[in-house]
């Protein structure tokens, strides 16, 4: 599942705020390292948790407790005000994968999210939270993050040879050729008749 969840506007301005980026396993999929992702737009917990709890509460049940691991978050409180309760954050350097979020409800018991780091590209991003959300693997949070990062360096690294290539009438000659991951544009090099 799938989510984008637009929180209530604040009293404050009266603006909708960003929406929650969310990927969730399906519904009674067998229980893996991972139950989906989320994406942040920032590294503050204060800021952020607010809108992932708002969202998850009808969902698993009152949110009563967050851990995380401070590698990725510059400053983690001890509590965060959510709609009408708090919920406590507590922190595990060495226990707790960095690339990770603990959940934990009254009603429910515990989910596990990947956090897709905040300044991801938005192709690796919707890659890598598929991949938390997808029940069939087996890869913890970091190993994930880890294997986008070597995706990524690869087709970049790849990407000049593939210009040589091209330019010396290789398939494809003429066209832009991005990563995998990205979209791909082509435009075929324009012919001129000999003498202008």
């Amino acid at each position: 599942m799938t989510a984008t969840v637009s929180p209530p506007m604040t009293l404050e301005d009266r603006r909708p705020t960003s929406p929650v980026r969310l990927s969730l396993a399906p519904a009674g999929s067998a229980p893996s390292l991972l139950d989906g992702a989320w994406w942040p737009r920032s590294r503050d917990l204060t800021a952020e948790l607010p809108a992932l709890v708002t969202v998850l509460d009808p969902l698993w049940g009152r949110i009563t407790r967050v851990t995380v691991n401070p590698a990725q978050w510059p400053v983690v409180p001890p509590k965060v005000p959510v709609a009408g309760h708090g919920v406590k954050v507590g922190w595990f350097r060495y226990e707790q994968d960095e690339h990770e979020l603990l959940l934990l409800s009254y009603r429910v018991g515990r989910w596990n999210l990947l956090v897709v780091p905040p300044r991801t590209p938005p192709a690796v991003a919707t890659r890598l939270m598929a991949a938390a959300a997808d029940p069939r693997r087996t890869a913890s949070a970091s190993s994930l993050v880890a294997e986008a990062a070597r995706l990524t360096v690869t087709a970049e690294s790849d990407r000049p040879g593939e210009a040589v290539w091209e330019s010396e009438g290789g398939p494809g000659a003429g066209a832009l050729v991005l990563p995998a991951w990205g979209r791909a544009v082509t435009e075929a090099p324009t012919e001129r008749p000999e003498g202008e």
